[in-house]
């Protein structure tokens, strides 16, 4: 047996409702608790009011908790025993429990009865509880707010600005501007905090342009206006409509600054520009700029084209470069000869050399990369090669000791070594220096004994003439030929060295920096240990870049968007910015003069 508990109520037109629930209980709870079996939501009604127990079949026991009653048939008591068969009326507050009995359970109607208690709505429980008797209504607090945050937020803000100074050096001035910053300004903007007016120069509308270059006074075009406007896709509809609200707010149109820089969004480092707004243009360029050179780009992993290295194609004063695709196996003429393999091998004539000299340059069984390549402090790019410094203490060239000081040729100066070697000829003396193969010498053969027996043989074997003496500097096996391309004497000249010139940049279109990649050996990406010739380009395709380097979504080591390796703006190392041009005299010059590069960023 159970007890089958109906809550009847009404509809507004006086259609009853039942919502019965069974509960297999011998006893059950009646209260205002939501947790008790018949819940009667009337605040007449304790938490607990009463326990009802069932006796057999037809018998129940009423008992209310201490201190409280309830009516039967009209009457007060605190306890009393009903017969379900003959039926019986329970008052609790505003509610009536009517028992009876049906195919052995019993059953308790339970009717809200609304004119014996005015608590009995639930709607006046909530009244007695909250403050609504005694504030306004909502309708007038919900104004009231509204007025209060335009007040603090925006008219006392606008106030304020109208009457503050012009002085740019005082600042927070305006009270209130602070509370419409959606963050923190980033590392590269902080000690702009609290001058708002320093970028936002005019109330309700967005930073201007003029506001970022006059600080930012260096920064270049990305491509002239006349290429970068036909270059942009189609915004589409959804584009125009969104352009005409940022335009309705004083937001500059594409291109403007703040269509890639985005503040606000943090106190650390300024967010790298999403691979999506590069896309926009670079995806399918080629669709809207019929006559570019450049390739389609889209992501780095998937779509990107071969790297397209500035090598020297002339070298000379004034040498000339040219774009080539890595996949053409282009050649770099830097005017020097230098065979990479023989200098790094382990068991030639070099090694051999290198192991009687480490213990004076600390090198090892062989020539390592780092014995000649010397990064510069940032750790960018590395130092440009120079015989001072990392080639004549193999390659000397001296010609003769007196006492104990070595005489040696002008290194990088060929007019001058013409000149020493007239003035030496005439000088007095029998003895004439060999002056062919000087390039592969070392400090050590000049010793004093070494040396009059080496000018003795060379004065019965060489020629005597100064002019002999300078053909055979600059012709095969001399001091200067096995190293450099030599220009022999023409009409009006003598004989002349092509200027070396180190190529220190060679991705000119792209950034990359040694120092991220120093956990790398160097013949992981740059293969001298194979190369023979100076002209080989020992540069990395993009499938090595690949092994760690993927697009932006990738799941990558390194994943990598254009932001990475690409700036928007064209810095001081770019041959192609004006200002780059009229300090060399010349377009696509990326070498100092004297064949010393910059190795600008």
């Amino acid at each position: 047996m159970a007890f089958i508990i109906r809550q009847i109520s009404y509809t507004a037109d006086g259609r009853e409702i039942v919502r019965p629930k069974s509960v297999e209980k011998r006893m059950i709870v009646l209260g205002r608790s939501a947790d008790s079996d018949i819940h009667l939501p009337d605040l007449n009604i304790a938490p607990e009011h009463a326990r009802l127990d069932r006796l057999d079949d037809r018998r129940v026991r009423v008992v209310a908790s201490g201190g409280l009653d309830f009516e039967i048939d009209g009457r007060p008591t605190s306890r009393t025993e009903v017969d379900v068969t003959k039926g019986a009326e329970l008052g609790f507050g505003g509610h009536l429990l009517t028992f009876s009995r049906e195919m052995g359970d019993i059953v308790i109607a339970v009717r809200r009865v609304e004119a014996l208690s005015d608590a009995s709505e639930e709607k006046n429980e909530a009244e007695v509880f909250s403050l609504s008797k005694v504030l306004p209504s909502r309708r007038i607090m919900a104004w009231g707010g509204v007025v209060a945050i335009l007040l603090a937020f925006l008219i006392v803000p606008i106030i304020s600005h109208a009457f503050a100074s012009k002085d740019d050096r005082k600042i927070d001035q305006v009270i209130g501007d602070k509370s419409w910053s959606s963050g923190k300004l980033s590392q590269a903007h902080h000690q702009l905090e609290g001058n708002c007016e320093a970028c936002h120069q005019q109330a309700f509308v967005s930073v201007r342009d003029s506001a970022c270059v006059s600080c930012h006074t260096s920064v270049h075009d990305h491509a002239p206006a006349n290429r970068m406007g036909p270059a942009r896709r189609d915004p589409g509809l959804g584009g125009a409509v969104l352009a005409g609200f940022a335009k309705f707010f004083g937001k500059e149109g594409e291109g403007s600054c703040v269509s890639c820089h985005t503040e606000h969004e943090g106190a650390g480092a300024m967010q790298p520009t999403a691979q999506a707004f590069c896309v926009d243009c670079h995806g399918t360029l080629d669709e809207r700029l019929i006559n570019t050179k450049l390739q389609n780009a889209s992501d780095f992993g998937t779509d990107h084209p071969q790297f397209r290295p500035a090598v020297m194609v002339t070298p000379g004063v004034h040498p000339t470069f040219q774009r080539v695709s890595l996949d053409n196996r282009p050649q770099d003429n830097s005017g020097l000869k230098f065979p990479h393999k023989l200098h790094l091998s382990g068991t030639n004539g070099v090694a051999r050399m290198v192991q009687t000299m480490r213990g004076e340059f600390g090198w090892g069984n062989a020539l390592v990369c780092k014995d000649c390549h010397t990064p510069t402090p940032d750790g960018v790019r590395f130092q440009p090669v120079s015989m001072e410094k990392n080639c004549q203490m193999c390659h000397s060239l001296g010609f003769e000791q007196i006492g104990g000081t070595l005489r040696t040729l002008r290194h990088g100066e060929p007019k001058q070594v013409i000149a020493d070697i007239r003035a030496y000829y005439r000088s007095t003396g029998p003895v004439r220096p060999d002056f062919s193969g000087m390039a592969r010498r070392r400090p050590g053969d000049y010793t004093q004994a070494q040396t009059q027996a080496t000018f003795a043989m060379a004065a019965a074997n060489r020629p005597g003439t100064a002019d002999a003496a300078i053909r055979a500097v600059f012709s095969q096996g001399g001091a200067c030929f096995d190293c450099h391309q030599v220009t022999p004497p023409r009409a009006g000249a003598d004989w002349g060295i092509v200027p070396v010139k180190q190529t220190m940049r060679y991705m000119q279109k792209g950034w990359f920096s040694h120092d991220p990649h120093r956990t790398e050996t160097c013949q992981s990406c740059h293969k001298a240990d194979a190369s023979n010739s100076s002209t080989d380009l020992l540069l990395p395709g993009i499938a090595v870049c690949r092994d760690c380097h993927l697009g932006e979504a990738s799941n990558s080591d390194v994943p990598s968007s254009c932001a990475l390796c690409h700036s928007y703006h064209a810095d001081d190392g770019a041959p192609w910015t004006t200002r780059d041009r009229v300090a060399r005299g010349k377009p696509g010059t990326n070498t100092a003069a004297g064949g010393r590069s910059t190795g600008s960023k």
